[in-house]
């Protein structure tokens, strides 16, 4: 079974976060801009995801009678999160299909998480089978049950959650580090965490492994087969 991250591992967030700075300064001004990620960092040091309608509607509680707000809302819920996909993301997903189900496996909230898998076209590349959580390490015992297999493939950006995985299901996972995003070159993340099973540059770079590769990184051979 193989388990696939959204954020920043086959669809790069960090640009629908620059996008969303520069559409709150363009149209509310930078003050509001400030505002409004201050929050969102606020709730993610409580809920320990990134909680963008969460945040405007806390935003909302400190000005009530701004109508812009309206507009705010309409950027989010219709942003093309298609066109944020890496480069060979369902390339990827279509290549590992040959040996497994592919799973999105997700933190975030009920509402904007599974929109943005569903406009991203991530929804309809595994055909539904999609697990979003609040806190996806803690959900494993559910993955097992809807999707039960004998070895699982993580596919994440985040040392973090691939560590915390590894502790729970050991030998039966093998984990997978494409080096994207803001945490990819950040040296307290990578001294405070094990290296992974095997990394890529990128998530196109599946392609060129095959199942030998993966699971022999497991074991640790870190020497990948190509196809």
């Amino acid at each position: 079974m193989f388990l696939f991250d959204v954020d920043n591992t086959l669809l790069d967030n960090d640009r629908v976060m620059d996008d969303l700075r520069n559409h709150l300064e363009q149209e509310f001004g930078a003050e509001t801009r400030d505002r409004y990620f201050a929050i969102m960092e606020e709730l993610y040091a409580e809920l320990g995801y990134a909680d963008y309608i969460g945040a405007l509607q806390r935003y909302r509680l400190e000005d009530m009678c701004d109508p812009r707000l309206l507009l705010m809302s309409s950027f989010l819920v219709d942003y093309p999160f298609a066109n944020r996909l890496y480069p060979g993301s369902l390339a990827a997903l279509a290549h590992v299909r040959q040996w497994g189900e592919t799973v999105i496996l997700s933190d975030g909230d009920v509402v904007f998480q599974p929109r943005k898998v569903q406009k991203s076209g991530l929804w309809e590349a595994v055909q539904g089978r999609v697990l979003i959580y609040i806190h996806k390490e803690q959900g494993l015992e559910d993955v097992e049950r809807r999707y039960p297999a004998r070895h699982y493939v993580m596919v994440d950006d985040k040392l973090r959650i691939l560590t915390a995985m590894k502790k729970i299901w050991g030998r039966r996972l093998t984990t997978v580090w494409p080096r994207q995003g803001r945490y990819a070159l950040d040296p307290k993340t990578l001294a405070a965490y094990p290296p992974p099973d095997l990394t890529v540059e990128l998530i196109g770079d599946l392609v060129n492994y095959d199942l030998t590769a993966l699971l022999g990184a497991n074991a640790g051979r870190r020497t990948a087969l190509r196809v």
